[in-house]
């Protein structure tokens, strides 16, 4: 069977791990870059549509109680309250416009009793870890322009803590500062734009550009089509004839060759008949008698017919690839192991 060295432990592993590899790259690298590329295209036009969209009241927009999903992030929304400053929160290692910063997290609790995070802005900081000084929110009812935003996601779940005299986040989630501040919060949370009350640094909006996810995905749906083709090459050019090593070749050929017993049984029985009338004291002598010197011809294996027809027709040599050549040495180095065995 031509297939059979597609058992061997070294092509199972290769196979095997290009069924891997392809199925990780159709299955889940390629959608999940699909999946990005579709989430960009989205932001980009709920960001695109909210330059031309009116504000409207966050209880229209996003309801208490409901969370910011892909069709309500990045709208603009109105929002009529007062700042609750002892309960104010710093975003711990942010990074703004390339550089690090801080952002300052106020609760801001609305006319309808609810209360809601406002990202007021980012701030540098100083020292290092050090907030500096910054100006705080307006005290009494105000009215908010804010872009809503979706909570950030923590894979810590680290809880609030104290450094420098103020309260710290690790990220900008309603549900951990409001275990670490006592409040009932909104889901999300809103970031202020440019010349609102209380506004500090305002933070930039993204870049309306597509990013590299699309191109990423049909480059994993590549890279698994390109391990499956390798693998067929590779199987294709070993189930080549000329791809067997040169002792396999021979070998195919030993038994490939006809040995038609008739003949050689034949052969025989005429070289015992010769024998036994010689033993017999025949005046015939098998040097002498032409037809006994016909039939030690004819007595000649057939198969040695065709091993001398072999040898004396001289076969063109071939040069050897690196994995014949390391098949060879393998092959020679075990006879030489059995030969010595036998002699020890």
């Amino acid at each position: 069977m031509r297939l059979k060295f597609l058992l061997r432990p070294g092509w199972l592993g290769a196979i095997a791990l290009v069924v891997v590899f392809a199925g990780l790259c159709f299955t889940t690298l390629a959608p999940w870059q699909f999946g990005r590329s579709e989430e960009t295209e989205i932001r980009n036009k709920a960001i695109a549509e909210s330059f031309h969209a009116e504000p409207k009241p966050i209880d229209q927009v996003l309801p208490a109680g409901r969370a910011p999903d892909v069709n309500t992030e990045w709208s603009q929304v109105l929002l009529t309250g007062e700042y609750l400053h002892r309960s104010e929160t710093l975003a711990w290692q942010r990074t703004v416009l390339g550089e690090p910063a801080f952002e300052v997290i106020t609760p801001f609790r609305l006319d309808d009793g609810t209360t809601v995070l406002v990202d007021r802005g980012y701030v540098r900081p100083v020292n290092g870890t050090q907030a500096p000084d910054y100006a705080a929110a307006p005290s009494g009812r105000v009215t908010l322009t804010a872009r809503i935003r979706a909570d950030e996601t923590d894979s810590k779940q680290r809880p609030l803590f104290d450094h420098d005299g103020h309260r710290w986040a690790y990220a900008v989630n309603s549900g951990t500062i409001s275990a670490g501040t006592g409040l009932a919060l909104r889901p999300g949370y809103v970031a202020l734009s440019e010349g609102q009350p209380g506004v500090l640094g305002a933070l930039p909006l993204p870049r309306l550009e597509s990013g590299p996810y699309f191109s990423y995905a049909l480059q994993w749906i590549a890279f698994g089509i390109m391990a499956i083709l390798t693998i067929g090459y590779l199987i294709y050019t070993e189930l080549r004839p000329e791809a067997a090593p040169a002792w396999r070749r021979q070998h195919e050929d030993d038994e490939d060759a006809p040995t038609p017993s008739g003949s050689a049984a034949a052969s025989s029985a005429t070289a015992s008949a010769a024998s036994g009338s010689a033993t017999s004291g025949s005046p015939t002598s098998p040097s002498t008698d032409p037809t006994h010197s016909t039939s030690a011809s004819d007595a000649t294996p057939t198969s040695s017919r065709y091993a001398a027809k072999r040898k004396s027709t001289p076969k063109r040599r071939r040069k050897l690839s690196v994995a014949e050549a390391i098949a060879e040495e393998e092959r020679r180095e075990a006879e030489s192991f059995e030969r010595n065995s036998r002699e020890s």
